[in-house]
């Protein structure tokens, strides 16, 4: 935190979300006061929101406000001490279907963020979730299939994964509208010295995820798999990604708020990094032997901006604040099944849960 803050409260924008609850629930149990801004859109989130609300009762507050609703952004902007902005439009198909709002949403929407930081007076900490889609289709990346992986040639990419130095190239609606927001947060710093940073997020995955077949696919995997319900692969199912389980993620996201002073105007790429590095098909074969069954499977033609390979390089972050990834990702996939059962049965309204 800055040392002209005067005010204590954390401020989670889309606390409500996967990644979000389970970031304000971590600070929450440290004893820290948080503020949720949230509209509660995203099919799922008031569930997470009453699970906050029901461990930490009058130490969270709740802003049900959009970020386009700049007065709103304003007010709850006032009284914090540290910003997360988490809050987005995270389809590519969505972007494709509607681009403008996919735009209003999450590049405008961060402009706004920015904007009420700055009206403050106050260098208030701003840490934005971005996203690898910024680093576009990858297209120039050579691809060869190795034991069922879709792998670059390059030895070094295959080792390490895509780095921070790799040149942005916005692709669809959504990677245009995240890297617009992107490059902003990090012009914010340049030019109006507000200390904000940047994650560049992979796959993330975990408890408290209700996962679509547009977003959160490890999650919607599983979910489809106990309503023993089809899962739509498109392409060949040998397209790689590194996924992070969520409690590494929110430790990344906590570890550069509390050395802003250190990493601000920086940007860092967040995921799973080569060790956990799957292909879909090797997430089905895991999920099946999780739960003890086969899963019915179609394939479908690739979508437009879909990745063969991302694995993070995460090197710059290990680097810089001795971070990395604990949770392995069979045990991380285990964890989020039993989290699913449980949800199941515990929820009366349990059908919702079916993506």
């Amino acid at each position: 935190m800055t040392d002209d803050a005067k005010a204590t409260q954390t401020l989670v924008i889309g606390g409500s979300g996967f990644i979000g609850s389970n970031l304000a629930n971590s600070l929450l149990e440290d004893g820290e006061q948080v503020t949720i801004f949230d509209n509660l859109s995203r099919p799922g989130v008031s569930r997470n929101l009453e699970w906050l609300q029901k461990l930490h009762g009058n130490r969270l507050s709740v802003s049900v406000a959009d970020i386009r609703d700049e007065d709103a952004l304003a007010e709850a902007v006032e009284t914090a001490g540290g910003i997360f902005h988490m809050a987005a439009q995270t389809a590519v198909t969505t972007s494709l279907i509607d681009p403008v709002d996919d735009f209003e949403v999450n590049a405008r929407g961060t402009l706004n963020v920015l904007e009420a930081v700055r009206r403050t007076g106050r260098r208030i900490p701003v840490v934005f979730a971005s996203t690898n889609k910024v680093y576009g289709s990858l297209e120039d990346v050579a691809i060869r299939t190795v034991d069922g992986l879709d792998l670059p040639e390059d030895e070094a990419l295959r080792t390490h994964g895509i780095s921070e130095d790799r040149p942005l190239d916005f692709s669809t609606p959504y990677g245009c509208s995240k890297g617009v927001a992107d490059q902003y947060v990090l012009d914010y710093a340049k030019s109006f010295g507000i200390p904000t940073a940047v994650l560049r997020m992979s796959c993330i995955y975990g408890p408290r995820q209700f996962g679509t077949e547009d977003q959160g696919w490890v999650a919607h995997f599983l979910i489809r798999a106990m309503a023993d319900e089809p899962i739509t692969i498109f392409g060949d199912g040998n397209q790689v990604r590194d996924i992070l389980h969520v409690s590494d993620a929110v430790a990344a996201y906590r570890g550069l708020m509390a050395n802003m002073d250190r990493f601000h105007g920086q940007v860092f790429n967040l995921g799973g990094g080569p060790e956990n590095a799957v292909s879909l098909n090797l997430v089905l074969t895991e999920i099946e032997s999780i739960l003890q069954g086969e899963v019915n499977i179609h394939h479908a033609e690739p979508r437009v901006g879909d990745q063969r390979y991302f694995v993070a390089d995460t090197r710059r972050l290990q680097r810089a604040m001795d971070w990395h990834a604990h949770v392995g990702w069979r045990e991380g996939l285990f964890d989020l099944a039993n989290w699913l059962r449980t949800e199941r049965t515990a929820e009366p309204h349990a059908q919702r849960f079916v993506a």
